[in-house]
């Protein structure tokens, strides 16, 4: 018994590293905990801990805890995570079928450096044709997102946190975008870096903070809202110091 509640409580803390917003994996790990015979479940989960007891019929009582140190966005594990504590709560698994699986969601790659790099690229230069600029922008604009995903590339391996990283990336855009227009290349920055500081916005922590505040976790949305906020004074910050330092028109 006690082996499988340790088996929920990383799954929890799986899915919020992948993404999940806070009220999900409460309400994953009280079902996943009743399933298995649980008598009371109490979670306590805010962006950067989580903390979970199990009080058992026997009249014992187990609690861990997790410290969560970073979290990305990873729909496709988030999914099989869900799908396993579906499983869970239907009974179908043993305490070695939940390691095996877990070991096997846990195991999964991310995308290829290079496509990510793709990505970066293909969003950036379709921004800018969305917002008014042209052919040559969009093209200068795409090769400016495959060194954009770069750079947080770098930034993440010498594990900076998000906001250094946010301001890095975005000191760089407007760095190469202006270096463009003294070159004379376009005759405008405004529409390639708008189309490349698009690819920085925390719209996704943005929502899951909302989401968390309206489903009733006040801290967990605050905390969520707070580095959202953060994130966005980065990107602004970054943006200035280029314009402040090259004298360059706001």
């Amino acid at each position: 018994m006690l082996e499988k509640l340790g088996y929920i409580v990383n799954i929890g803390e799986q899915m919020l590293l992948s993404g999940a917003e806070v009220h999900r994996v409460e309400e994953s790990i009280n079902r996943m905990g009743y399933a298995l015979g649980a008598k009371r479940v109490d979670v306590f989960i805010i962006t950067s801990s989580m903390v979970v007891t199990f009080h058992l019929e026997n009249g014992e009582t187990y609690t861990q805890t997790r410290r969560i140190l970073s979290a990305s966005t990873d729909y496709e594990k988030l999914h099989r995570l869900n799908d396993l504590s579906r499983n869970i709560c239907s009974g179908e698994l043993t305490s070695e079928d939940i390691k095996n699986k877990l070991s096997e969601i846990s195991a999964l790659k991310c995308f290829p450096v290079w496509v990510e790099v793709l990505c970066y690229a293909v969003i950036a230069g379709a921004f800018t044709l969305f917002f008014g600029g042209g052919i040559l922008e969009a093209a200068f604009s795409f090769a400016i997102g495959a060194v954009l995903r770069t750079v947080i590339y770098f930034c993440d391996k010498i594990n900076s946190n998000k906001i250094f990283s946010k301001f890095v990336s975005s000191a760089t855009i407007t760095l190469l975008a202006f270096a463009l227009v003294r070159l004379k290349l376009i005759p405008s920055a405004d529409t390639v870096i708008i189309g490349n500081i698009m690819t920085l916005i925390p719209g996704i922590g943005l929502t899951n903070a909302l989401r968390d505040l309206f489903t009733g976790d006040s801290i967990a949305g605050l905390l969520r809202f707070i580095e959202v906020f953060l994130i966005a004074l980065a990107i602004a910050a970054g943006y200035f110091i280029v314009v402040i330092l090259g004298g360059m028109p706001v």
